[in-house]
């Protein structure tokens, strides 16, 4: 699913430029395996959904054209008008995705329901990609939607909600993808039993997610050319069926056949839009993976091959189907000439594991930009590619997806039934899609209101009936895409609401500045060697697990560093903008604040640097703080004013004199420092343990008489602390509901919430704490 860089490709505003061009075509045969994998294999069961039920008493040829050509105006309106021309314009800094509608909008209005937002995030430069905010007074339905907490609140929940049902296709595409590929096998001279028919499709799924840990790069290289043959294929067999069987076919791209269609089946043509929808499942990968590719790149595979590829094998089939009324159960198998149909049958399973498995890696991604929100508990998310940003593996989203996938295969056996479901899900992932584009236009293109709502009238209008027609499939399958959206909806709203009545708790019960300033620089307390990072959700203030240790245990580290890991409505935050240092307390207290700001698409990588990048981040603010007057002031002195400090490498700092070793841990001796030798001995036995080459950094202050004296001394004690050691603080929360609370808020926090906690990742390994310096700090939260 993430075949390039995780990073928006630059734009060359030459978009008809050879080297622009040429990019853009090796870009659009790379999307062709990635993006039009689910999208290609639709051909496979469409016809034979679509004349399910009632409608097979109305078989004719009139009706055959008549649903071909409600297909072509399907995929020319939706795909290609709605989503090629309109929706792909509308990228986050190259991503695209319901995320990233989510995110530009919080951007151009206050929409956004994360905590820790900050003044410093708009200078980001990705928080300010595309229409620069323009300085007028906000509309009138702006500020309505902006004062109503409720009405941003349900904004969140249907982003949530178009998440959930992604999340639903990575349950039901492998399923009817691959059960409905192997479905060839019953047309063949020794066809197999359902009973074997289903152990095939199960024993491919199972092969399917079980090397989902290998990663997508591994087998990526052959996901374009399956495709790609795919493709030539069922437009070749398509061609030929049009030309053998009924050339006339072509005239029912005319919408005059829609109408006989509809005048001809009435209600029952209705509910076989169900369906025809199918027609266009896949279409939100265009829009969802464009941050992997370019816009032109996506454009051009459509519009000059898929699209043209799919049209006429959608039109072959009913060429052949207007001749063969009987055939319709396996249209797509029946209408492949004898002679080629193996090679056919062999590529259209490839392709159909091709297409599940680009929905599966997409899922991987969504589960990750919902934890970012807030919305999800802790995962294990796993890179599979060094060179490939992005790639990420979550091993029980990944075991969850095959369990239900299998549940679904085994417990419908039908294709039909497993596409009502299908088709429910991927309708309302549009739905929600082009209701955030009528607020993107508004609020982002800063374009009428009166244009925002004839666009949203004309693509509701269109999809909204077959949005009817979906749900009147709910007791036909329908109801499982719903009641998966549910209970995840159910988990994610449970966690966040958690999760945000912990953060309120902590915002409320910060330790006094006032308080810490009247203990002096010592604290009252007793300052031993080394680091203390305080790890807290709060970007201002000192958290009231500081006070809870302190209180308990006189004694802490001579440099104090609280750090803030948080998200922000961005796709990704470049290196160099990462990380934001500040003072907390005068100089002497040597008390400092880090925040780490990461964009809902980036994952934090366990690279080993990070102490060593905070370290050169601090000095480089000491020494900023003593040029820039402004960072010196009685109000920043406290807690207020931060600098951005770049930290792209710990090699380009010139103010320290660094020396970088490379060693295996565990077969050579660690830095001498001054920990007890207790501490020491245990250090070596998780070495020997955890055997990694790891970068050792040891930092030195150069021989400079120009420097400031009281500058050189707040850098010697950062560096002797540093050589210390640096131990990792974080709070062990128990969060319980008061006892004056409803039985409802006990219910959630006592016993649904504590449960998603005990049974998630742990902070500390989320954030890659190492464990032999980790010190957790026990409280119990009354919320």
């Amino acid at each position: 699913m993430e075949p390039e860089s995780g990073l928006s490709p630059p734009r060359n505003p030459s978009q008809l430029s050879w080297p622009n061009l040429s990019r853009n075509l090796l870009l659009a045969y790379q999307s062709l395996g990635v993006v039009y994998g689910d999208l290609s294999t639709s051909p496979l069961y469409v016809y034979s959904s679509a004349f399910s039920g009632r409608l097979d008493e109305k078989e004719s040829e009139e009706t055959i054209l008549g649903a071909f050509s409600l297909i072509f105006w399907t995929l020319t309106l939706i795909p290609l008008l709605k989503y090629i021309f309109i929706v792909l314009s509308a990228d986050d800094n190259g991503e695209g995705g319901t995320f990233a509608l989510y995110s530009l909008l919080c951007r151009h209005a206050k929409f956004s329901l994360l905590p820790n937002q900050q003044a410093a995030d708009e200078e980001l430069s990705t928080y300010k990609y595309g229409n620069a905010v323009h300085a007028v007074g906000s509309s009138p339905f702006k500020r309505f939607l902006e004062k109503h907490k409720k009405l941003r609140t349900v904004l969140l929940v249907v982003v949530l909600f178009g998440a959930c049902m992604v999340i639903g296709d990575g349950v039901l595409t492998p399923a009817i993808s691959v059960l409905s590929s192997v479905s060839g096998l019953q047309v063949t001279e020794n066809k197999l039993t359902d009973g074997e028919l289903l152990i095939l499709a199960c024993v491919i799924l199972v092969g399917l997610f079980a090397l989902q840990h290998f990663g997508t790069h591994k087998v990526a290289v052959m996901f374009a050319p399956i495709i790609i043959i795919w493709l030539i294929s069922i437009f070749a067999v398509g061609l030929y069926n049009v030309i053998h069987w009924n050339p006339k076919v072509i005239s029912a791209i005319s919408p005059l056949y829609i109408i006989k269609y509809f005048r001809e089946t009435g209600k029952t043509g209705w509910i076989s839009l169900g369906g025809l929808l199918l027609c266009i499942t896949g279409t939100e990968a265009m829009f969802a993976d464009l941050g992997h590719f370019t816009a032109l790149s996506i454009r051009l595979a459509f519009t000059f091959f898929v699209y043209p590829c799919l049209v006429v094998q959608y039109m072959g089939q009913a060429a052949y189907l207007s001749k063969n009324l009987d055939k319709i159960p396996n249209s797509f198998y029946d209408s492949i000439p004898e002679s080629v149909f193996w090679p056919v049958f062999v590529v259209a399973t490839l392709s159909a594991i091709v297409g599940s498995q680009a929905i599966i890696t997409a899922t991987f991604s969504i589960v990750k930009q919902c934890h970012s929100l807030g919305c999800f508990p802790r995962v294990k998310v796993v890179h599979t590619s060094r060179h490939i940003y992005g790639q990420i593996y979550i091993p029980e989203i990944n075991w969850i997806l095959m369990i239900l996938t299998l549940a679904i295969t085994i417990g419908f056996q039908d294709t039909t039934l497993i596409g009502n479901a299908y088709g429910l899900a991927c309708m309302t992932v549009m739905f929600i899609t082009t209701f955030l584009m009528a607020l993107i236009i508004i609020f982002v293109w800063y374009k009428s209101i009166f244009l925002a709502g004839a666009f949203l009238l004309f693509f509701l209008a269109i999809e909204g009936v077959y949005l009817s027609a979906a749900f009147i499939k709910v007791p036909q399958g329908g109801w499982v895409p719903l009641v998966l959206s549910s209970v995840f909806m159910v988990v994610m709203y449970i966690w966040h609401y958690g999760t945000r009545k912990k953060y309120n708790f902590d915002l409320h019960n910060k330790v006094s500045l006032r308080w810490l300033l009247g203990l002096g620089p010592s604290l009252g307390i007793v300052r031993v060697p080394g680091i203390g990072l305080i790890y807290s959700e709060l970007a201002t203030g000192v958290p009231a697990i500081f006070s809870h240790f302190v209180t308990n245990l006189p004694a802490f580290h001579k440099v104090l560093v609280f750090v803030c890991v948080k998200s922000v409505p961005v796709p990704y935050v470049s290196p160099e903008e990462r990380f934001l240092i500040g003072r907390v307390c005068p100089r002497p207290y040597r008390m400092y604040r880090c925040i780490v700001r990461y964009g809902y698409k980036d994952v934090q990588r366990d690279d080993g640097d990070f102490e060593n990048q905070l370290i050169q981040s601090i000095a480089e603010f000491i020494q900023m703080e003593a040029e820039e007057p402004q960072f010196s002031s009685s109000e920043s002195s406290l807690d207020g004013r931060m600098a951005v400090i770049s930290t792209r490498n710990v090699e380009s700092n010139t103010n320290l004199i660094i020396s970088v070793q490379e060693e295996d841990i565990g077969s050579s001796s660690s830095i001498q420092s001054s920990k007890s030798l207790t501490l020491q001995s245990l250090q070596s036995v998780f070495d020997e343990d955890n055997p990694v080459r790891r970068r050792q950094v040891r930092f030195q202050l150069p021989s400079d008489p120009g420097m400031d004296p009281a500058v050189r001394e707040e850098l010697m004690d950062l560096i002797q602390a540093k050589e210390a050691g640096i131990a990792y603080i974080m709070g062990h929360s128990y969060v319980k509901a008061r006892r004056s609370s409803s039985f409802v808020k006990r219910f959630m926090i006592d016993i649904l919430y504590s449960f998603l906690r005990k049974n998630c990742r742990g902070p500390s390994v989320a954030l890659n704490i190492p464990h032999i310096s980790l010190i957790e700090v026990g409280m119990i939260y009354y919320v």
